[in-house]
């Protein structure tokens, strides 16, 4: 007779794992998250004849050609020098693996979100989301603000170079600094997302931040004259003032946040209560969950008629 006893659920088997079969996982999606930055790598390589070697050329060439290139480049080439005879391979490389990187970042991002989505709650999951998703956008803004502002801060600093001085960038020195701007810039504007996780989380709230506006403002310009290797005030403010646009939408949506935490403490009785405080115990019953049951509906053996030989 087939047994009708209900089925338990099945259980997720990335929750049972033990340790040996996490590190064989781990292990796998870091293979596939290389093979993905490695077949990134290879169109960069491609890329690099094809308008990626330009492209990051660019803000060089944009500069006034008096203030640039070897005496012998009479036509108003932006030719950078390469030193040594590996130069030129290494450079090349560079940039291919680093934009292969940033090319092959929707899938090795996945990878890891695979390996860490079985240990999230529902709510986890759908804020790590929403963080991943911003952190992305706002280190793609910031390094293309600090593309497009990249040509103004050379022009400065090549001029302060004076006259009777030819300025020849060697290509290893200006892809260097090209990378540090962009990583710099990108990772400022993460700062403020920082500031919204710890009030999500109920470390830091809008009156803290608001009282301590002036001081982000300050500590925000202070922190872009250090971080920005141009050193110059174009770059520094150009860094400076769209991280205190986004502080500010930070600390406006900390309010909001801390309204609707307030509003739901309030419906709980829990507002006003300090950190060592007990929370009231609630007086009345909870209500009855009237849902039937699979257990109820589905017959087990003992309910089931039995039949007796005479």
């Amino acid at each position: 007779m087939r047994d009708r006893r209900p089925r338990r659920p099945e259980r997720d088997a990335a929750a049972t794992m033990s340790l040996i079969s996490h590190l064989r996982e781990l292990r796998n999606r870091i293979g596939i998250a290389l093979f993905f930055v490695l077949i990134g790598t290879a169109v960069a390589f491609w890329w690099y004849e094809h308008g990626l070697g330009q492209f990051i050329r660019a803000p060089y060439c944009g500069i006034d050609p008096a203030s640039r290139g070897l005496p012998t480049q009479t036509n108003g080439d932006c030719d950078l020098l390469v030193i040594d005879v590996l130069g030129g391979a290494l450079i090349r490389l560079k940039i291919s693996f680093i934009v292969g990187v940033v090319l092959s970042a929707p899938f090795w991002l996945y990878q890891l979100w695979a390996f860490l989505t079985p240990g999230l709650k529902k709510n986890e999951k759908r804020y790590g989301v929403g963080f991943v998703a911003a952190a992305t956008s706002l280190f793609a803004l910031g390094a293309a603000l600090a593309y497009v502002s990249l040509d103004k801060g050379l022009a400065l600093l090549i001029s302060l170079a004076g006259d009777g001085i030819t300025v020849a960038l060697t290509a290893d020195k200006y892809i260097g600094f090209v990378i540090s701007l962009l990583v710099a810039f990108g990772v400022s504007f993460e700062l403020p997302l920082i500031a919204v996780a710890l009030n999500l989380i109920g470390v830091l709230s809008h009156g803290t931040l608001a009282k301590s506006r002036r001081w982000l403002y300050f500590l925000t310009i202070v922190f872009a004259a250090f971080i920005t290797p141009t050193q110059d005030p174009f770059t520094m403010l150009a860094m400076a003032a769209p991280m205190c646009v986004l502080f500010e939408l930070a600390i406006q949506f900390a309010r909001v946040v801390d309204k609707r935490r307030a509003k739901r403490e309030a419906a709980l009785g829990l507002s006003g209560l300090d950190d060592d405080e007990a929370s009231p115990l609630i007086d009345g019953p909870s209500a009855l969950d009237t849902s039937p049951s699979p257990l109820d509906t589905t017959p087990s053996r003992l309910d089931e008629p039995t039949h007796t030989q005479r």
